[in-house]
């Protein structure tokens, strides 16, 4: 019998987006699947969105306990032998999970870990482009752990297929995290797999959401403390496999990618993690200004300089985001006869 995959689509206060993300998991080729959507105590329309989908998924509500607990409930209601994650604001082709399970071969171990490419957009996914990286590619756990550490990757979370042994084999999702829980987690998931599969041509749409998304640290102390908890993790991690220079080497460029988030705002964040760069033998650097910015410095000093270097791109981004809606909203009015209903 073919395994039974299960979609797990966490959702809180994600009314525009969960509809498109719950009909690219009905989509989807493959056709032994279940479908959980977890209401997360969303306060807008999320649920009754779900709802009309009736007996196509199974769909739960909680109290709002934030996104790794709303994964792991999740899980806990699954029965699938592999486990996709899904945002519920982001879409998968309709063919990912059959391709990847098609790559698995007779023999192959449960704990290998299936991965694919992941493709940024705003409203309309045919102009996403794939991100291909030296994480494209097959690769053992402590080589995929040292390019993402020192090259500054990731694969987003739906990028990846994951048997039910190898979830159990790495636990839960650590709900004390607020930020970088995926990071985390799948580094978990990585070092209790026989290596990472990866299958090109094939990914995940992530929808860039702009500066309330999860995924955004802003002025939050909350997720500069989960970040500085996932580093050290990760770190911790990656040296139970190989406790080398090399490994050494990639963790401290990892921090130093990360120092300019504490240095500033949170100099006892910071102060710790010089601390960890001492125990692997190195020393972290102060943050630079990028050079188009850094002449600010004198002028305005150094935080304010910091500060438009972090959100000028952010407001370029949002002015191509609303670009990208009202292109989306027009071609649906054109499509449809009417307006679409209203996109936060």
């Amino acid at each position: 019998m073919k395994p039974l995959v299960s979609i797990l689509i966490p959702a809180y206060n994600a009314e525009p987006w969960v509809g498109e993300a719950i009909r690219s998991a009905l989509a989807q080729t493959w056709p032994h699947k279940e479908i959980i959507v977890l209401n997360d105590g969303s306060t807008d329309r999320t649920a009754d969105v779900a709802r009309e989908f009736g007996s196509k998924i199974k769909f739960f509500s909680t109290g709002n306990c934030g996104l790794s607990a709303a994964i792991n409930r999740a899980y806990q209601l699954c029965q699938g032998d592999y486990i996709q994650e899904l945002d519920a604001d982001d879409i998968l082709p309709p063919d990912k999970i059959e391709r990847q399970l098609a790559v698995l071969r007779d023999g192959d171990s449960k704990r290998t870990l299936l991965s694919s490419q992941w493709a940024p957009f705003f409203y309309r996914t045919r102009h996403a482009h794939a991100i291909q990286n030296s994480l494209c590619q097959d690769l053992p756990p402590v080589e995929w752990l040292l390019r993402k550490m020192a090259e500054n990757l990731h694969m987003q979370n739906a990028t990846w297929l994951v048997s039910r042994e190898l979830a159990e084999a790495a636990g839960p999702w650590d709900t004390q995290l607020r930020y970088d829980q995926d990071g985390e987690y799948f580094a978990r998931v990585l070092i209790a797999s026989e290596g990472v599969r990866f299958v090109p041509g094939i990914g995940v749409y992530y929808r860039s959401s702009g500066k309330g998304s999860i995924s955004v640290i802003g002025a939050s102390d909350e997720k500069r403390l989960s970040l500085l908890r996932s580093m050290k993790l990760q770190i911790q991690y990656l040296r139970s496999l190989e406790d080398s220079e090399r490994v050494h080497k990639a963790c401290l460029i990892y921090m130093q990618t990360w120092y300019g988030a504490f240095y500033l705002e949170r100099p006892d964040l910071a102060a710790e993690l010089q601390d960890l760069a001492a125990q692997l033998h190195g020393h972290l650097e102060e943050p630079r200004l990028r050079l188009k910015y850094a002449w600010l410095a004198p002028v305005i000093g150094l935080r304010a300089a910091k500060r438009i270097q972090n959100e000028l791109p952010q407001f370029k981004a949002s002015c191509m985001r609303s670009f990208d809606k009202a292109i989306y909203r027009l071609e649906a009015m054109r499509a449809n006869g009417r307006a679409p209903a209203d996109l936060s």
